[in-house]
């Protein structure tokens, strides 16, 4: 591991306590414009591709939700990302994808602009089938996944779907990635990750009709919760501060898991659009253009109420430091992880408290 990777890992650290479970997500950058070109990137060894490799060891989580990663049908570009990770010092042998939603034509003109055929007319924004997609690597075994990305909007109870024709209505999924319920076998039982990427809440008009799918594509977890210990996490792009979502899903999902409120070690001068920000910047994930929208909150890790929490943070370390260099390289958007204590508890009707 070099001096970067050292200066990012003494960032984080570790717990004393047990025998820690670290849970991340993160945004990596891993998409291209054209089918087959993140293979080519990988494998001509990408600058890019290697920081963002970097990064993911040196957070070295057991668990990893990846929400921008190229899908390709024989999984080529994940094995070929996945030893890039392991020759970063970090190997992570059991790994997940499936096909996004991203760029699956529909033949139809699902934004209603009088036009089909167009990226915005795919069942997820996409140039091409496959393109930004989702990844889960893990060091723990991948015991079995329940896919919902097929999932109907109309279908879903409560949706907030805006008014659509019928032939939209038919085969409009409300998944713009996809949405997995994830269990994996740690040494204390199953926990199941409940992982999604949902669409920005911007981008439309007035029919709002990226906003109530975000919202929907959190709260639809609401009814899909397991009996078991859960770990909500993902790219959900909802802000409920600064941003323009409807934030009343991430109070729904509140009701059911804890935020830890994981922070980053850097805050960037509160200059253009993040003048006029209330949230707190240290809760910030992702670095945009001061002359957009500013910086935001929108990767999340929300574990069960249940459940422990030892540490968490951002990983957003000087900008001007090598570390930083190297983070800002990788992704517009930073690592979050949060360590959790999945032992039993001695009093399981003790209920567990924020560490």
């Amino acid at each position: 591991m070099d001096l970067r990777l050292l200066a990012i890992a003494a960032l984080i650290g570790l717990p004393a306590l047990a025998e820690p479970v670290r849970i991340a997500t993160y945004d990596p950058g891993l998409s291209r414009k054209g089918p087959g070109l993140l293979l080519r990137d990988i494998e001509k060894g990408d600058p890019q591709v290697s920081a963002a490799a970097q990064v993911i060891a040196a957070a070295a989580p057991d668990v990893i939700l990846l929400t921008g990663i190229d899908w390709d049908l024989d999984g080529r570009a994940l094995s070929a990302f996945g030893a890039v990770l392991a020759k970063a010092g970090h190997q992570m042998q059991y790994r997940f994808t499936a096909r996004p939603n991203r760029g699956i034509a529909t033949g139809l003109d699902l934004n209603g602009d009088g036009r089909s055929g167009r990226a915005e007319d795919a069942q997820g924004f996409g140039q091409f089938s496959g393109q930004n997609g989702m990844a889960v690597l893990s060091r723990l075994p991948i015991d079995q996944v329940v896919d919902y990305s097929s999932d109907l909007w109309k279908d879903f109870p409560g949706n907030i779907m805006p008014p659509v024709s019928p032939e939209v209505a038919a085969i409009q999924r409300l998944s713009s990635t996809n949405h997995w319920n994830v269990q994996i076998t740690t040494p204390d039982g199953p926990l199941h990750l409940l992982a999604w990427a949902a669409t920005p809440p911007v981008f439309d008009g007035a029919e709002d009709r990226n906003g109530r799918r975000n919202h929907d594509e959190a709260v639809v977890w609401l009814d899909r919760l397991p009996d078991a210990p859960f770990v909500m996490l993902g790219k959900i792009n909802l802000d409920p501060v600064d941003g323009e979502g409807r934030a009343g899903a991430i109070t729904a999902l509140l009701q059911h898991a804890r935020d830890p409120l994981p922070q980053g070690a850097y805050q960037p001068p509160q200059l253009g659009a993040n003048a006029a920000h209330r949230g707190d910047p240290a809760l910030d994930t992702a670095q945009f253009d001061e002359a957009g929208p500013g910086n935001l909150r929108v990767d999340y890790v929300l574990p069960a109420k249940g459940l422990r929490v030892l540490d968490s943070g951002v990983l957003w370390p000087l900008p001007d430091s090598d570390p930083g260099q190297l983070v800002g390289l990788a992704s517009d958007h930073r690592l979050v992880w949060v360590d959790l204590d999945l032992t039993p508890a001695e009093d399981s009707a003790a209920p567990a408290t924020l560490q």
